[in-house]
């Protein structure tokens, strides 16, 4: 019996009308869906009418779940692996059942779609001929103070994930590393209340301060 295929299929970031003709052929022909959160992900299957039995696979259950998959595709069958957004692998799980499936010699597709850094990229208004994704900020100050540093040295753009709530402690200690630079900061991208500022640190930075911050961000800046 031949091995099965692992789809890796991008989801929308926020408007459902992004999802892709093909996303959606192939999410109908697989066995099982592999997503993170399950109750998520149904909203969007229940929006295009797609059912079939799916499988939890979060970060602290990709070790687990990822040879249990691989067994299911070498038994021929097939199936995708979604993201509560975006493109799965990037800032999300994913990563060790590629690699898992690659090593067992099962062929991976990549059904492409959305993402969110290149829209944020995008609408910054920072150079775009040279830029690189550096995922989501360290959580220890620390580590986030030696991150600025060395990305001050990159000289291209850099852009970076951040959740809400440390977002301002992240732009803080980026002012006191990187002084106080322009910055653009994405959030709700395609979304009703999607909202890109590009500023000096300290006006995002107060902006963001003024009451409870919602959404995910996109942090693009440049330090040519």
């Amino acid at each position: 019996m031949s091995s099965g295929i692992l789809y890796i299929v991008s989801t929308p970031i926020g408007n459902l009308g992004d999802m892709s003709y093909r996303a959606v052929e192939v999410l109908k022909s697989v066995d099982w869906i592999a997503c993170e959160d399950t109750r998520h992900s149904k909203v969007l299957l229940d929006h295009y009418s797609i059912q079939k039995p799916l499988i939890s696979y979060f970060d602290f259950s990709e070790s687990k779940k990822a040879p249990e998959l691989a067994r299911r595709l070498k038994e021929g069958q097939n199936g995708a692996l979604i993201s509560d957004a975006g493109t799965p692998g990037l800032a999300d799980p994913g990563y060790k059942l590629i690699e898992k499936a690659r090593l067992e010699g099962i062929e991976v597709k990549v059904i492409p779609g959305a993402t969110a850094l290149l829209p944020a990229l995008l609408l910054s208004g920072f150079p775009v001929h040279r830029f690189a994704f550096e995922g989501f900020a360290p959580v220890k100050d620390g580590a986030k103070r030696k991150w600025f540093q060395a990305l001050s040295k990159e000289g291209r753009t850099i852009i970076f994930y951040e959740s809400p709530h440390r977002i301002l402690k992240t732009l803080a200690v980026m002012k006191d590393v990187l002084g106080d630079v322009e910055v653009a900061v994405a959030r709700e991208l395609t979304k009703k209340f999607e909202e890109v500022l590009r500023d000096k640190l300290s006006v995002v930075i107060e902006r963001f301060s003024r009451g409870k911050v919602l959404g995910e961000f996109v942090v693009v800046f440049s330090v040519e």
